[in-house]
């Protein structure tokens, strides 16, 4: 195959263990290369404005700045960007806010080495790639009510352990607004009380602590 057919690949994830595997199975192809490697999303930026690769591989939570942001930022400065999520999050806020970024497929890490080829093959080629129980699960978000900014800050709070008397405070707001808050947070996600919204808001990806 000629070099100009080869699909140059950048590899983004914080654990160098999970980049050398990756870094294995695409080299290991002869239509494909790594051509960088970042550790996160700030990393990430920087390494695609220099070598502008044909697809990367993006995780979503590293320290510094996350996958999500890291892709909007990308996507924002290059429209033709070819970003697929590679991640052990399944969560279908995650899905959701990582397509809307501008990612044009989405992986969990225990796939199989077969589709991760494929998926690349697939993005690069302008093509989306979203695996069946992924879309049941972006579906599943495009379905359920939406939280307010207010009632995604009284989440987190929640999720952080904070009582209303400790969220009244923290957002400067009466604690009557915070249970009303909550009532309709448990309404939208369908739960009985504040833990089971907790579990769900981090199940989901909603939240993350």
């Amino acid at each position: 195959m000629s070099q100009t057919n080869i699909i140059r690949v950048l590899l983004v994830d914080d654990h160098p263990v999970v980049r050398q595997g990756l870094a294995a199975i695409i080299n290991g192809e002869s239509d494909m290369t790594v051509i960088g490697q970042a550790e996160d999303g700030t990393d990430a930026i920087e390494l695609f404005r220099q070598e502008q690769p044909d697809v990367t591989l993006m995780d979503l939570r590293m320290p510094q700045m996350a996958g999500v942001e890291a892709i909007a930022v990308i996507c924002a400065e290059f429209a033709n960007a070819k970003i697929i999520v590679l991640t052990t999050y399944d969560g279908d806020e995650d899905i959701y806010q990582g397509l809307r970024a501008g990612a044009k497929g989405y992986l969990l890490k225990d796939l199989k080495p077969n589709e991760l080829r494929t998926a690349i093959r697939t993005v690069y080629n302008r093509q989306q790639y979203i695996p069946s129980e992924v879309a049941a699960k972006l579906v599943q978000r495009m379905t359920s009510p939406e939280l307010s900014d207010r009632e995604l800050e009284v989440l987190r709070l929640i999720a952080q352990g904070m009582s209303n008397l400790g969220i009244s405070a923290a957002l400067c707001i009466g604690e009557s607004t915070v249970k009303t808050h909550i009532n309709r947070i448990l309404s939208k996600l369908n739960v009985k009380d504040r833990t089971q919204a907790a579990i769900v808001a981090l199940k989901r990806g909603i939240v993350n602590l």
